[in-house]
């Protein structure tokens, strides 16, 4: 996953918000601690249910907002992960605007250490997630640097725009009314937030198969074609926040019933779907719960 180096990202309303610099990885331990880690920075759910133990932590919150600095070319977007994170939100947000009649970008703020929102303190303990009612996505990005230091190339450029375009998924589900047409029924392989996480990683696979198509103001594309292990790489990391892996690598048995976000074999699946067919084949709400 590469930016075109002259392409133009300055346009990007994302902000950083927050102050300090909290220490990642705090309150997480044990077998499985990579699983954990993954789960965490690809859904921003507490899995206390699947894994008990878990503690999120938390810096300081507060601060003002401010611009992303220095984030002007792909060159800058290929070098840091903020900057990245912003010139994926222009790129998004053009799909979007393409895909979805009376679309609205939501806004994205870069975290730094933590800060309070109305859905509960974003850090990069909790990891990614979208604010419905702020109709805004949060991420820090030393989550990122964490998972990249300590476990190799787990959290590449390629893994951090699909956390970001999974994030961007629930943001349409919310405009578009699945959120309030399909609330929240408890766990289970069948349950509607089974279905929504699902119907997100198709959406993240849709933009990947349609990426090069968005261009800024001058006609370059923002990114180049994603190679095929890169899509290899995306299509792991699907597969390594399914519920079954998780429980399967905190040492307990896969128990379906306290599933909130799909197998591994699902969220692969889907995220191929999209990738291969477009948003179109996205429906998750429309398919029997044996054919998940």
């Amino acid at each position: 996953m590469t930016f075109n180096e002259n392409a133009s990202v300055g346009g990007s309303s994302a902000r950083r918000r927050g102050r300090g610099a909290a220490v990642a990885g705090g309150g997480i331990a044990g077998l499985g601690a990579i699983a954990v880690l993954l789960f965490q920075l690809f859904t921003g759910t507490d899995i206390s249910s699947i894994v008990p133990g878990i503690s999120q932590g938390g810096g300081e919150t507060g601060g003002g907002e401010s611009v992303i600095e220095n984030c002007q070319t792909g060159a800058d977007a290929n070098t840091r992960d903020d900057c990245r994170l912003a010139a994926g939100q222009l790129a998004l947000d053009q799909y979007w605007q393409s895909e979805m009649e009376g679309y609205r970008q939501p806004q994205l703020i870069i975290v730094d250490g933590s800060t309070g929102t109305q859905c509960g303190t974003a850090s990069n303990q909790t990891g990614p997630f979208y604010c419905p009612p702020e109709q805004t996505v949060y991420v820090d990005p030393t989550f990122f640097s964490l998972l990249r230091e300590r476990f190799d190339a787990t959290a590449g450029p390629l893994a951090q725009l699909y956390v970001l375009a999974h994030e961007y998924g629930h943001h349409v589900q919310n405009i578009a009314g699945y959120m309030e047409e399909y609330p929240n029924n408890g766990t289970g392989p069948d349950s509607n937030g089974v279905r929504m996480e699902l119907q997100a990683d198709c959406f993240a696979g849709a933009w990947v198969g349609d990426m090069t198509e968005q261009v800024d103001e001058n006609g370059v594309p923002y990114l180049q074609a994603p190679t095929q292990q890169q899509i290899a790489d995306a299509i792991n990391a699907a597969q390594t926040v399914g519920d079954d892996h998780i429980q399967r690598e905190s040492g307990g048995a896969v128990n379906p019933e306290s599933w909130t976000h799909g197998s591994s074999e699902q969220r692969q699946r889907w995220f191929e779907t999209g990738y291969q067919q477009g948003t179109g084949a996205c429906d998750t709400f429309a398919v029997p719960g044996g054919s998940l």
